[in-house]
């Protein structure tokens, strides 16, 4: 009784595959390139702004700036032209870093603005 049962549901679902039709291959594509461009949008360009911004502040850095690196808060005494950074971290106490190891600049904001 369950045999003929079982056998009765395989024929039934090998005819309704039979008849689904094959997936397009134009569909398939453009289903691809629409999740590429979602994943461009949400991902890779917000990625790209955040990078490009980061280059420009490491580029505006100057004398008197006011950065981070590692954790650590100081002010720049001199820009060297190979891209090294003398930073004051404590009075009296300078290191040298490069450019491209500052994790940001430090913002304050003037009261009364």
């Amino acid at each position: 009784m369950f045999i003929s049962e079982a056998f009765a549901q395989t024929a039934e679902t090998t005819a309704t595959v039979a008849n689904t039709p094959a997936p397009d291959g134009f569909k398939m594509i453009l289903q691809l390139v629409l999740i590429f461009v979602i994943l461009y949008f949400l991902l890779i360009r917000p990625q790209q702004k955040k990078m490009k911004k980061h280059q420009d502040e490491l580029n505006s850095i100057i004398k008197g700036s006011k950065i981070i690196i590692a954790g650590i808060i100081g002010t720049v005494k001199h820009v060297k032209e190979n891209g090294e950074l003398i930073v004051e971290i404590a009075e009296g106490t300078e290191i040298t870093v490069l450019r491209e190891y500052v994790s940001g600049l430090v913002i304050t904001e003037e009261k009364g603005k």
